[in-house]
């Protein structure tokens, strides 16, 4: 699995108009892609990684400051573009495999304690963020 992890000052997200997720204030906006022979072990993993790292302001996790989270599946993560002009998405996970997995991810931050928002999975979905330093880290697990 693989997580772009950015520190957020509010963050949403919107499919067809509406908003279907949304935190407000210091958090961290996730985006996750499932790739091939990923697992609900891994899915765990990642959650307690977001739940704990330590990239909030004075060096602190959400599980230090309860601040939320914006999960969002992303299967272009995993995309290729080393050769020819045009992606591929071969190490992309089908969407019947990534999608219970990034509903793991979310459920295991639920079971920690974090206030998890999410997106749509599959739907074409505006992201809209402030990104608070600007701070983005890749998490693979």
């Amino acid at each position: 699995m693989r997580a772009v992890v950015q520190r957020v000052d509010g963050a949403s997200v919107v499919v067809d108009g509406s908003a279907v997720g949304q935190i407000v204030g210091e958090g961290l906006c996730v985006l996750v892609g499932v790739t091939h022979g990923d697992t609900e072990a891994k899915a765990a993993q990642l959650a307690r990684k977001l739940w704990s790292v330590r990239i909030l302001h004075g060096e602190k996790s959400c599980s230090d400051t309860g601040a939320p989270l914006l999960v969002i599946s992303q299967f272009t993560l995993y995309g290729d573009a080393r050769k020819g002009r045009r992606p591929t998405w071969n190490a992309a996970a089908p969407g019947d495999v990534a999608e219970p997995l990034v509903d793991e991810v979310v459920a295991q931050l639920r079971g920690l304690g974090a206030e998890v928002a999410t997106g749509s999975f599959g739907a074409e979905m505006k992201v809209n963020l402030t990104n608070d330093g600007p701070f983005t880290v890749l998490l693979d697990v």
